[in-house]
């Protein structure tokens, strides 16, 4: 994972939802689901290559609460509880303006900005956790990995150039490490 880009998504997200009362932690934590494996299914990579898991209300970043903790020790971001409708939530509220520099690319952040609008805008936290209560979540034990390409499985039926686009993937990854 890279770890300074995945903070920045972190606070990007946060700093994006303006109203804090519509983003508590259920919402960050899929908004950036959501937005990885966008990426990961229309670029063939995720945004941070963050590792994922299997949490009670969906998948979630392994990496969450210390990212959170560090942005809150930094004065960041403002992390408040609060309640909704008698439920305890968290609400992040933006202290600066996220420094994106170069580490995003515009089609990044167009997929983390339309995800943000719908997860923030046309869910609630219960809504979006159903939806991402799907067969892959299904399949795995609380606390596993939740690797980008089981996103793949949602698509449908595996071809024969959906192998071999995965065979060459993990070619790369092995070159690579």
């Amino acid at each position: 994972m890279n770890r300074e880009k995945f903070k920045t998504l972190v606070h990007y997200v946060c700093s994006k939802c303006e109203d804090p009362s519509l983003l508590g932690s259920t919402k960050l934590n899929k908004i950036l689901w959501y937005s990885e494996a966008l990426s990961f299914l229309n670029f063939g990579k995720s945004i941070t290559d963050a590792r994922f898991v299997k949490r009670q209300f969906g998948p979630a970043p392994a990496a969450i609460l210390p990212i959170l903790s560090e942005l809150e020790s930094e004065k960041t971001l403002l992390i408040r509880d609060a309640s909704f409708y008698g439920f305890p939530k968290k609400e992040f509220i933006s202290l600066k303006a996220p420094v994106l520099g170069d580490s995003f690319t515009r089609e990044e952040i167009s997929i983390v900005d339309l995800v943000i609008g719908e997860v923030c805008n046309e869910h609630t936290a219960k809504s979006i956790s159903k939806i991402s209560h799907d067969a892959i979540w299904e399949m795995a034990e609380i606390g596993e990995d939740l690797p980008f390409y089981t996103v793949l499985a949602e698509q449908g039926e595996i071809t024969e150039e959906d192998v071999a686009w995965a065979d060459t993937k993990i070619a790369e990854l092995q070159k690579a490490a």
